[in-house]
């Protein structure tokens, strides 16, 4: 029988329970059996990923994918904590808090773009895994120096990550820019024909913003100014903070 999902994230840590020994020995390991199942989502999606598919990709019975992970929902959570695990985290460099914020930031949006999947899973018993609290861990550090407090701290990582899954789904539905492009350079002069007086403002700012985007949007565009405005937000927050009488001296740097 599967562990529980706890124990499961845990597993290679010295103080998880192992699994019991009573019957034959697993020709597959749980890694291997998360290994699988993020390639199959990495390649077809996560709607691909059942245990039939797993198990004849691991050329298994799908007895033996269960004797791992009883649960699909619990292997979507393994899947993730996976991918977080694997990212590469290199230590915040002394760059001052924004520097670091955007740069966590690109490397989570980097992230969803090669694991689109991750998306189409929320559950919030991810956050108990170690990959998801080591990839926290980092986001939090990102703030470093600015004072402000732990609670608000985790409230503006989180509003950085919810920002950045945002912008992640919106680039997965964006069609590729060519063919945005080509649309555009066609039908611009006709449509500023057709909106003509009635709709002024829509067709002044419409025609400006579709000349610099190639297109009536623009993922990118909408990202840069997006993450923009939020580090804007968050500044007036590590000001309120760096303003508080009752902050410490040393943590001002950043």
């Amino acid at each position: 029988m599967a562990r529980e999902l706890l124990d499961l994230l845990w597993r290679d840590h010295p103080a998880a329970p192992r699994a019991g020994s009573r019957g034959p020995r697993s020709r597959v390991t749980t890694s291997q059996v998360v290994d699988a199942a993020v390639a199959l989502a990495d390649a077809e999606g996560v709607g691909a990923v059942t245990v039939r598919r797993l198990a004849a990709r691991l050329g298994v019975a799908p007895n033996a994918v269960y004797s791992h992970v009883g649960a699909r929902d619990d292997l979507l959570v393994l899947m993730v904590d996976a991918v977080h695990a694997r990212q590469h985290r290199a230590a915040h460099p002394d760059t001052g808090w924004r520097a670091r914020v955007t740069a966590v930031a690109e490397a989570d949006l980097a992230t969803y773009g090669r694991h689109p999947w991750l998306l189409d899973v929320d559950d919030q018993r991810t956050a108990f895994g170690p990959g998801t609290v080591a990839a926290y861990d980092h986001r939090l550090h990102a703030f470093d120096g600015t004072g402000l407090d732990d609670l608000d701290r985790d409230a503006a990582a989180a509003f950085v990550a919810d920002f950045v899954r945002a912008s992640a789904r919106a680039r997965r539905t964006d069609p590729p820019a060519g063919a945005t492009a080509a649309v555009w350079a066609r039908w611009a002069d006709r449509l500023a024909t057709y909106v003509g007086d009635r709709y002024a403002l829509a067709r002044r700012v419409g025609a400006v913003a579709g000349e610099a985007m190639a297109g009536p949007a623009s993922a990118e565009h909408a990202w840069r100014f997006g993450l923009a405005r939020v580090l804007d937000a968050l500044d007036a927050l590590v000001g309120a903070a760096d303003d508080r009488p009752d902050r410490p001296g040393p943590d001002r740097a950043g």
